[in-house]
């Protein structure tokens, strides 16, 4: 199934909101009340969508904005990719704080309509590419990927092309303890405590670690 009308279909699932850690961004996400929230795995599949990643602020991509927000420097006239980038909050962030260009990749057309909706509520302008970057020449001067080590098959897929990238420009990588992180080429340059939610994770609050990744 399309959704004929994306942008619709992400409003009439979300309320306008912010994310704990990151208040000064304002996104449109799912909660109690919205119907997306207690979507089923075989409701989505009867309607042929994708699991809604971009309706949440994963602590990933809050920590990713919440150490660009505080430390603009590190983005400030800057080519910067959010890859698997959700609804957009580390891209905003990056555009907020002064990057010279932001992409935003996503392969869910949804993802897409919240990418353009929570853009204009911030005032930025972010690209969003039309098909998935994996395996690109890079093009950019820091890469950041928030929640991306979750199941083997993504992990393994997106890491050697990662890798590559490392090569040419900086790559971050902000991981709340998930299963398929790399257990080496890391550095650890930031630590946040980032308030989630029992329904989405197994407790109410992650420490993420920011990496940057080596090739």
């Amino acid at each position: 199934m399309t959704v004929a009308d994306p942008e619709a279909f992400v409003r009439a699932n979300t309320l306008a909101g912010h994310a704990p850690l990151v208040p000064e961004i304002a996104l449109r996400l799912a909660t109690e009340i919205t119907p997306i929230w207690q979507a089923t795995e075989d409701w989505l599949q009867r309607l042929g969508l994708d699991p809604p990643f971009w309706a949440f602020a994963w602590p990933g991509g809050q920590a990713l904005a919440r150490h660009v927000l505080d430390h603009p420097e590190t983005v400030r006239g800057k080519r910067v990719l959010d890859f698997a980038a959700g609804g957009g909050i580390a891209a905003i962030a990056c555009a907020m704080a002064g990057a010279a260009s932001v992409e935003a990749a996503e392969i869910d057309p949804l993802a897409h309509a919240a990418l353009r909706l929570n853009a204009a509520a911030n005032l930025v302008e972010i690209a969003i590419p039309g098909a998935s970057l994996v395996g690109a020449a890079c093009r950019w001067d820091l890469i950041l990927c928030g929640d991306v080590c979750y199941e083997a098959p993504m992990t393994g897929h997106i890491l050697p092309w990662l890798r590559g990238l490392a090569r040419e420009a900086e790559v971050w990588i902000a991981d709340p303890g998930r299963a398929y992180l790399p257990v080496s080429g890391l550095t650890a340059i930031a630590r946040f405590r980032v308030a989630t939610s029992l329904e989405l994770e197994d407790r109410t609050e992650r420490e993420v670690a920011l990496y940057r990744l080596s090739p």
